[in-house]
């Protein structure tokens, strides 16, 4: 796991963004540019990306929360506001639950606090296997055109076919790693609940993944969520209209503060 900085200037608490499946930090790229000066922003590349998919835990994103944990307070961050997109919010949350006092302020986009239903779960083991088996990125390859809404694949090809090169050059075993630890996860509902800060909870209008109803029952859940619907965005917000998705996490960022 590897953590990549945008900026480190700023006395601002720090924003640190964590990717989707089957991405990496570059996903965050254009979102990182559009955050105003003033507070250092971070990206991970989370267990299982090109360079992190050997030697690697038993399945766990409750091990992924772990390691950002590790690689944030060994870069001197012992406070963040923390965004996560689908996979990243479902390691942000455990990271909520195992390391509370590192998050202040929590920014949940295109994902949901749920468990997998049992058909969801058999299907990402049956993607593992077969990434494994084929040693390539096959069983994931689709997910280029189904992650991205329609108004995306017709007006932005050009985001089509980088979002398809990001998916090329990931590790068929990172890919395995990353489906099993995710089938793996546990309900965190009440994580959410629980949690006092800041919650934004963003979400394309055209996500079939993680729907709005989704989105909904997130910002329903927590004491303090607000809601921001991405138009002409499917699953990848952040990458399809990062102007909002940079607004909103900005905003979240900038009613975030430290202890005291």
């Amino acid at each position: 796991m590897s953590l990549h900085t945008y900026r480190s200037e700023g006395d601002g608490l720090p924003l640190v963004l964590l990717h989707g499946f089957p991405l990496d930090h570059r996903m965050w790229d254009e979102v990182a540019r559009r955050i105003p000066p003033g507070r250092p922003v971070h990206a991970v590349d989370l267990p299982g990306t090109p360079g992190h998919a050997s030697d690697l835990p038993e399945p766990s994103l409750d091990a992924s929360a772990d390691l950002v944990a590790s690689e944030l307070r060994a870069a001197g961050v012992d406070r963040a506001v923390v965004a996560g997109l689908s996979m990243g919010g479902y390691v942000a949350l455990a990271l909520l639950e195992r390391h509370p006092d590192l998050v202040a302020a929590l920014g949940l986009v295109d994902t949901k606090s749920t468990a997998d239903a049992p058909e969801a779960r058999a299907n990402r083991l049956r993607i593992a296997d077969e990434a494994e088996a084929t040693r390539s990125v096959e069983p994931v390859r689709a997910m280029a055109s189904s992650l991205l809404g329609e108004t995306t694949r017709t007006a932005q090809p050009r985001v089509a076919a980088e979002v398809a090169a990001w998916i090329e050059q990931q590790e068929p075993a990172g890919i395995a790693w990353s489906q099993r630890a995710m089938a793996a996860r546990p309900d965190r509902t009440e994580v959410l609940r629980a949690f006092d800060g800041p919650v934004v909870v963003v979400v394309g209008d055209e996500d079939t993944v993680t729907p709005v109803e989704a989105a909904e029952h997130l910002v329903g859940t927590a004491a303090h969520g607000r809601l921001v619907v991405v138009p002409q965005a499917g699953h990848l917000s952040s990458v399809e209209q990062p102007d909002v998705v940079a607004e909103a996490l900005a905003e979240l960022a900038q009613g975030a503060t430290s202890p005291g």
